[in-house]
């Protein structure tokens, strides 16, 4: 009998201990984390943990249409944090007329986040926010592209998150102006940014991240979002570091349509509540009262959307929705923060890739139509762009509208940046893959950077993955990371990245060959006068 009660309880320590490693496991795969609004349960991969689809406003629909981001609905028990929540509403491509594209609501304003498994709260990793980019009528924090397990596996704990896009995103009506006259107007999108850091700032700590060392970084409408954010008094102090990546940094680029270039903007200057009347009249509302906002909160979201990126209404009216300089939230443009010395003192890393875009800024059927796009600098950009005459056309649209929009502006905020007594790392992006060097003959195109940011190459469109691309893609990464965790690049095993110094022609360029390294900035002669056609009377 004896024997038989000591085997039975060998037997039950045994199932006990069995057990225990299951829920052990279990816990592990789905590791729950209380937040300031309920608890959140994500789930484990590949020893990294997420969590997906937390909401961190409340659905800014019907009368919250328009409206600053309101607070989250506390909720009861474990919320479930394994799926992606809606994109916020667009047109996308692909999506039919008159619809949004499909996965995108006007409930769109949540946020996912990658750590480490087994990450303990007070643990404080550093974090990084990836504010995406989409010229602001596109994009989500929910693609593949920016899946954080590599950054994850480096000790960074980071975050992705939607935010209102297009006319959701930013949009000014006389009605709006008088309604709730203590609300900053206009830049919802901005609004739904500051909200996420916000967040961050007051939950991230529950997940073991360190809400005192946080990193933003964004590319192309992303990385002028990063500009806004480093000159808007409401963003200080939600972070402590910037990344860049193709953002601009001049007044002439806030979202593909600059706002002092009359040559590519018809229609400058156009008040953000005139556009917004043209948008109303276009949808048979007239009247800037109270039963015209009424109206114009009861339009669909596809008519909202109305095709992500038109421009114009009936008539040639500009109806084009981007950011605006409200005075309230957005009180000056970063180039004019920039030479005021009035953006936060933080460290910066900034740059921009080689050929990002073929036209769409400055266009032209000729060379002479090029040039004389610079008036009396005409002759200045044929002797940078064309000195024997024997450029072609279509390299010639593609360096400058580059040097214009992205790699002068970049270069100007590192200037301006170091100025102040801020670090600042600027880079050049020129690796194109070998698999896609037959076709990208000019250089390394807009975006083209991100996939070697997140270590997260993926085949597709004729990309084949090559030895020197994951190595491009590792150390990128561990760039990236470092500057996260001290707001320094450099660590040991990597090419010495300096910081900027705006009197030494250099610039630290990731080469076409995969290997990366500061060099002198064989570019300094076409910015030069980029730098003067954008600072001309």
């Amino acid at each position: 009998m004896k024997k038989i009660v000591i085997s039975l309880a060998i037997i039950f320590s045994c199932s006990l201990d069995a057990q225990q490693k299951v829920d052990n496991a279990s816990r592990e795969a789905s590791p729950i984390v209380k937040t300031a609004s309920g608890s959140l349960r994500g789930v484990t991969e590949g020893g990294v943990s997420v969590f997906r689809g937390i909401p961190f406003a409340a659905p800014p629909v019907g009368e919250y249409r328009w409206r600053p981001p309101q607070a989250v609905k506390a909720w009861k028990g474990v919320r479930d944090a394994s799926k992606f929540g809606p994109n916020c509403a667009q047109a996308g491509w692909g999506a039919a007329p008159g619809s949004i594209s499909e996965g995108s609501s006007e409930d769109g304003l949540y946020l996912n986040l990658w750590l480490p498994a087994g990450t303990k709260p007070g643990a404080k990793l550093p974090v990084m926010v990836w504010i995406h980019g989409g010229a602001f009528v596109f994009g989500s924090g929910s693609q593949p592209d920016f899946s954080g397990v590599q950054f994850a596996k480096q000790g960074v704990l980071l975050v992705t998150f939607n935010y209102r896009l297009g006319r959701l995103g930013f949009f000014a009506f006389p009605a709006l102006s008088n309604e709730h006259p203590e609300e900053p107007k206009g830049n919802y999108a901005y609004m739904d940014q500051i909200a996420a850091l916000k967040w961050v700032k007051e939950n991230i700590a529950a997940f073991g991240g360190n809400p005192k060392n946080v990193t933003i970084f964004g590319e192309s409408a992303g990385g002028v979002s990063v500009h806004s954010l480093l000159t808007i008094p409401a963003a200080k102090g939600l972070f402590q570091k910037a990344i860049i990546e193709s953002g601009g940094g001049r007044d002439g680029v806030l979202t593909g349509r600059p706002i002092h270039d009359a040559n590519s903007d018809r229609h400058y200057p156009v008040s953000a509540e005139t556009i917004g009347k043209n948008f109303a009249h276009k949808h048979g509302i007239e009247g800037t009262d109270a039963a015209a906002l009424a109206k114009l909160r009861s339009l669909s979201v596809a008519d909202i959307v109305d095709g992500g990126q038109e421009t114009d209404g009936p008539g040639g009216l500009p109806i084009y929705s981007g950011p605006i300089l409200d005075g309230k939230l957005v009180v000056e443009t970063a180039e004019s923060a920039y030479k005021g010395g009035r953006q936060v003192s933080i460290p910066l890393l900034i740059g921009s890739n080689s050929a990002e875009v073929p036209a769409g800024f400055v266009n032209a059927k000729s060379k002479e139509e090029l040039l004389s796009n610079f008036g009396n600098l005409n002759k200045e950009i044929e002797a940078a762009y064309d000195p024997d005459g024997k450029t072609d056309l279509a390299k010639m649209l593609t360096l400058v509208n580059t040097d214009k929009v992205w790699a002068e502006p970049a270069r100007f905020t590192a200037n301006a940046f170091v100025a102040k007594g801020s670090p600042a790392y600027l880079y050049h992006f020129a690796y194109v893959p070998v698999s896609l060097q037959e076709m990208l003959r000019y250089g390394a195109p807009h975006a083209s950077e991100i996939p070697y940011v997140f270590n997260n190459l993926i085949e597709r469109n004729g990309f084949t993955v090559m030895p020197t691309d994951k190595e491009v893609a590792r150390m990128m990464n561990v760039y990236w990371v470092n500057f996260a965790k001290t707001g320094n690049p450099n660590s040991k095993g990597l090419p010495l990245w300096p910081i900027y110094n705006p009197e030494k022609n250099e610039v630290f360029e990731f080469k076409q060959d995969g290997s990366a390294g500061n060099i002198l900035d064989k570019r300094k002669t076409r910015l030069d006068v980029m730098k003067m056609a954008a600072e001309k009377p």
